[in-house]
């Protein structure tokens, strides 16, 4: 049936593309800025790495290493690997719990692996048998629930789909055991699996973002990125990309390397871009050290470090999106869980410094004092870390005299003097919350 269906795909796109289609590659600045906006005000997203590599999670053959790599890291043959998908049975997966602690973390969106490199589709495909319900003990479809309970919590519903696939075998001229493929047509694997599978995400699941990846394989080429970037953009116009669809992505700093690149944004991986940047940028990164659940990696980001990259992305102007790897049996682990919660107390109280709010070129002051500002440029925001005898000194901001300067999550404006280009904010006996403290400084 589903070859009969993979055909029937084929045909469509092949009449598809004989249709004339918009170029979105020429969108006006006016019209990215506005398509862009949600995303540029959400700023915090959480990640889920999910697949057959849970299963394993991160160990074969008694020994370590790799992850969602772990196909690669450890040359385990496809049909050897393909045993996982039987072993992946995830009776605790609760859709509606997931979205919720993404929500309480105060997370707008989500990004979860639809598809990684190792080719398993996370979700019922009409062009594969290669997928949750067809090859799984599991059979039900992981991305129909999340969406549904993302839709109905109101969080913003995005899927990673890797270009690289090291489970079919026209996706590259040699498999990772090093022994060449017989007769490998990518164009093929582009055109008729590639293509077919997004259009079907699209369609069943209707993603706000797509978060590409793999795109570094030789058989990928600019040209190719920009033609799936107007192809999908054909069958939504609202839809966001990522610069990974293209090739002009600068190594683990995530920005483009030229100008005219497909993609909407730049992905640095586990950094965060040493300067402000008036371009569109995520940071992706871990809670602990790995993307995919690893059973023995304990190395885990503290609360106040989570809040830190949080605070300097959001006065850099960039978003955040931060990854849990859920267990093979639908857990996301406890460690993660914690140190979500702590971020979404934090955010209760000084959300209003972080989502929809702008990054300035002057964004930090010392090491411990990071600046945003309102949309209407009524407001600076002073987030620190570290103060002196309950005040603060700050250099950078100039209020009017008269102006009312308050604590977020204190009701009374606090007292304040002038000396000189700096000013000294007297701050009240009891801060709210811990970690990281903001000033709302009126103009």
């Amino acid at each position: 049936m589903k070859k009969s269906i993979l055909l029937l795909t084929g045909l469509v796109l092949l009449t598809c593309s004989a249709i004339a289609q918009k170029n979105y590659l020429q969108e006006s600045k006016a019209d990215k800025v506005k398509r862009m906006q949600w995303w540029t005000d959400d700023t915090f997203g959480m990640f889920i790495h999910w697949g057959l590599y849970a299963v394993p999670a991160g160990e074969y053959n008694g020994k370590g290493g790799g992850a969602e790599w772990i196909m690669e890291t450890h040359k385990i043959p496809t049909a050897e690997y393909e045993k996982f998908a039987g072993q992946f049975n995830p009776q605790k997966f609760n859709a509606k719990e997931w979205v919720q602690i993404a929500k309480s973390a105060g997370a707008k969106y989500i990004v979860i692996t639809s598809k990684h490199h190792d080719g398993f589709s996370m979700w019922d495909s009409e062009v594969t048998g290669y997928d949750i319900m067809d090859a799984t003990p599991f059979k039900r479809d992981i991305l129909k629930e999340l969406s549904d309970a993302c839709k109905a919590a109101g969080i913003k519903f995005c899927l990673y789909h890797s270009i690289l696939d090291w489970h079919q075998p026209d996706a590259k001229s040699k498999d990772y055991l090093r022994q060449a493929i017989e007769h490998p047509d990518f164009n093929k694997y582009r055109e008729t699996y590639l293509k077919p599978q997004l259009a079907e995400l699209i369609r069943k699941y209707n993603p706000e973002v797509l978060w590409f990846d793999g795109e570094w394989i030789p058989e990928w080429s600019e040209q190719q990125g920009k033609d799936l970037y107007n192809y999908l953009r054909n069958i939504k116009p609202s839809l966001i990309i990522n610069n990974r669809v293209s090739k002009a992505r600068g190594g683990m700093e995530g920005m483009n390397k030229y100008e005219n690149a497909a993609g909407d944004f730049g992905t640095p991986e586990q950094e965060i871009l040493k300067g402000a940047s008036q371009d569109y940028w995520e940071s992706c990164m871990t809670l602990n050290g790995n993307w995919g659940y690893v059973k023995n990696d304990n190395n885990w980001k503290s609360a106040q470090l989570l809040i830190d990259n949080l605070v300097d992305i959001a006065a850099k102007g960039g978003n955040y999106l931060l990854n849990v790897g859920p267990t093979a049996e639908g857990q996301i682990p406890a460690q993660s869980i914690e140190r979500l919660a702590e971020m979404g107390k934090w955010l209760a109280i000084n959300k209003e410094a972080i989502y929809a709010t702008n990054g300035i070129a002057n964004y930090k002051e010392g090491d411990h004092i990071k600046f945003t500002q309102s949309k209407d440029g009524k407001s600076t925001y002073a987030l620190f870390n570290k103060y002196e005898n309950n005040e603060l000194l700050l250099t950078s901001v100039q209020p009017k005299t008269g102006s009312k300067i308050y604590m977020l999550g204190v009701n009374k404006p606090l007292s304040w003097t002038k000396n000189g280009d700096a000013i000294t904010i007297k701050l009240p006996e009891q801060l709210p919350g811990k970690y990281t403290w903001t000033l709302k400084i009126q103009h």
